[in-house]
């Protein structure tokens, strides 16, 4: 199975002045973990998890006044849509994070979870076992 087959296609692409907050709102309604951070200053991509939100929180920052530019991660390991979803799982566990953006010629075309890959391997596992 591929990313392509995986990834969720619903993308959340913020600026790097949103507020914590903000970002905390938007994914919420979305019901997504991450956001991808564009800065059109410098043509570049990054990630703001849900993590990075409580990480800020629970140091006592406040949401309102932290931006995701302070938060976002920008050295970002990309995922095509035609890697498999054992080239996600590896990237994703030599990384140590749980979403990838998924690229394609033109930009962001998705990301990938942890989560998405589990609900994909789950039944197709469960197939093989029992067949």
């Amino acid at each position: 199975m591929l990313v392509r087959d995986a990834m969720s296609t619903v993308v959340l692409t913020i600026g790097p002045a949103h507020t914590l907050r903000q970002a905390a709102r938007l994914m919420s309604a979305r019901r997504i973990g991450a956001a991808v951070v564009l800065d059109p200053d410098t043509s570049g991509l990054g990630i703001l998890t849900e993590r990075d939100i409580l990480n800020s929180v629970g140091a006592g920052q406040d949401p309102d006044r932290e931006t995701a530019h302070a938060h976002t991660t920008t050295d970002v390991v990309f995922a095509a849509p035609e890697w498999t979803l054992d080239e996600a799982a590896a990237a994703m566990s030599r990384g140590g994070f749980r979403h990838l953006i998924v690229l394609d010629g033109h930009g962001p075309v998705g990301v990938v979870s942890v989560r998405d890959i589990i609900r994909c391997w789950v039944p197709v596992r469960a197939s093989a076992v029992h067949v």
